[in-house]
């Protein structure tokens, strides 16, 4: 008889386990001669050596399962531990799974061809309107990126700016005040790792969200990057920003040009990046447009009747100056 301690380290332990845990107590069924506590993310098991070091080879394959397809339940269970392959999932376009085996996918021509950037480029724009899905596949890339142990982490940022408010008046400690302009990022996460895992990273600093003032003075290794909303950067804020870039790092730089919240005066820093890296190597740039919208249908008519009204605007414009020369 041996004692020997499984710890699963790689996936949520409340996925694994199970609701209620339900997946450790079908487990126990399929392994009678074996006792074992799971408490946490720990695994003891006493029995038979033979038994244990099978039980653990089989506890290992379904966690690594559990880790691709961010699920387990009864039927991939009964199929790993009796030494069958249990059905593939296929999907196309997949980037990763997310919550509850949910597969993210490239589901635009657009979508897809930042995913072929990201993979030759180390440093990627990705601009259009809201709704294309541009921050949201670059997150499930990064997430990817960091499950397949490509990079150590990811970071996550915004420019905290003004678009009506002013930060002072926001109740709040900075965190406080700042959060809400990170929130969709925050969104994001949670559709792609589950809640307790997510915990895990942020505290230990796998992945860090935090406002562009933040990024100033580091150098970023080992790392996916991605600045978002990056139209409302200076243009020494977005250059302090890229040239963050460490070792084994890659960046995915969004905006909407169409969303400008800097004053009148101030010239979008993401305008000028574009306009002095176009023809450096290394650099890729995806332009998503209103077919991409995948949110609700309304978005993509909303979307349409503005690009209208400010058409209207500019003709009229042009018309009142050439009437007054």
């Amino acid at each position: 008889m041996i004692e020997r301690i499984i710890i699963i380290d790689s996936v949520d332990p409340v996925v694994f386990f199970g609701v209620n845990n339900v997946n450790i107590l079908l487990i126990k069924t399929l392994f009678p001669k074996l006792r074992f506590v799971a408490r946490g993310n720990v695994i003891k098991v006493i029995g038979d050596e033979q038994e244990a070091n099978f039980f653990e080879e089989k506890v290992r394959l379904l966690e690594k399962y559990c880790a691709e397809y961010n699920m387990l339940n009864e039927d991939v269970i009964i199929d790993i531990i009796k030494g069958e392959t249990p059905v593939e999932i296929k999907q196309n376009d997949l980037i990763i799974y997310g919550i509850n085996g949910k597969p993210i996918t490239a589901r635009t021509e657009n979508q897809k061809k930042l995913v072929d950037a990201f993979a030759d480029n180390d440093l990627v724009f990705a601009l259009g309107p809201a709704g294309s899905g541009k921050t949201y596949v670059a997150i499930a890339l990064a997430v990817k990126a960091l499950k397949n142990k490509e990079v150590k982490k990811i970071i996550l940022s915004r420019p905290a700016v003004e678009a009506g408010e002013k930060l002072g008046f926001l109740p709040g400690d900075m965190k406080e005040k700042i959060d809400p302009y990170l929130q969709p990022l925050y969104d994001a996460l949670q559709d792609m790792i589950p809640a307790a895992k997510l915990k895990d990273y942020m505290e230990n600093n796998v992945i860090q969200i935090a406002p562009l003032a933040f990024m100033r003075g580091r150098t970023l290794n080992d790392a996916i990057i991605i600045l978002d909303e990056a139209q409302n950067t200076t243009s020494h804020q977005i250059k302090m920003f890229l040239t963050r870039l460490g070792l084994n790092a890659k960046m995915i730089i969004t905006g909407d040009m169409t969303q400008i919240d800097l004053p009148a005066s101030q010239v979008s820093g993401l305008t000028q990046a574009i306009n002095i890296l176009k023809s450096v190597p290394g650099i890729a740039k995806i332009e998503f447009n209103k077919s991409d919208i995948v949110r609700h249908k309304l978005v993509q008519r909303i979307v349409e009747a503005y690009e209208k009204y400010e058409s209207k605007l500019q003709i009229k414009k042009k018309r009142k100056t050439d009437g007054d020369a």
